[in-house]
């Protein structure tokens, strides 16, 4: 299983050009041992929406219930562990609290986080897949 960021998850559902062909290898092969999506992610791109940084083609509850059916896709809670994870992040780390809440939950998780964002693939402490 991997771990996506919200970008990346987003370029996947509408088949964008920025998600590049190692990314999209990286997704087809991890779809039968899951892409994992975080409730966060789900979070975000409803915020997105809200404050009109991203347009979607239809409401945003029925877009993310549709990108959550797309193939080998298993959504992933923010729970307590990833919580208290993501405010202990080996230093020094950004202050994005999304970007905390995802590194934390593939390091919970054990899993990669796949991303194109060049501080989470600068960080060390964390396995990342681009």
């Amino acid at each position: 299983m991997i771990l996506l960021d919200t970008h990346a998850w987003l370029w996947w559902i509408s088949d964008h050009p920025r998600l590049d062909a190692a990314m999209r290898k990286h997704i087809a092969d991890n779809q039968p041992s899951g892409i994992g999506v975080s409730l966060i992610s789900c979070w975000e791109v409803a915020k997105l929406v809200e404050v009109k940084r991203l347009g979607l083609s239809r409401p945003v509850s029925e877009w993310i219930q549709a990108a959550l059916t797309a193939p080998g896709t298993r959504l992933l809670d923010f729970t307590l562990q990833i919580a208290i994870e993501s405010t202990q992040l080996p230093q020094p780390f950004h202050r994005d609290p999304v970007d905390q809440i995802l590194v934390a939950t593939a390091r919970v998780l054990d899993i990669p986080l796949l991303t194109a964002d060049e501080k989470i693939l600068a960080y060390p402490h964390v396995r990342t897949l681009r």
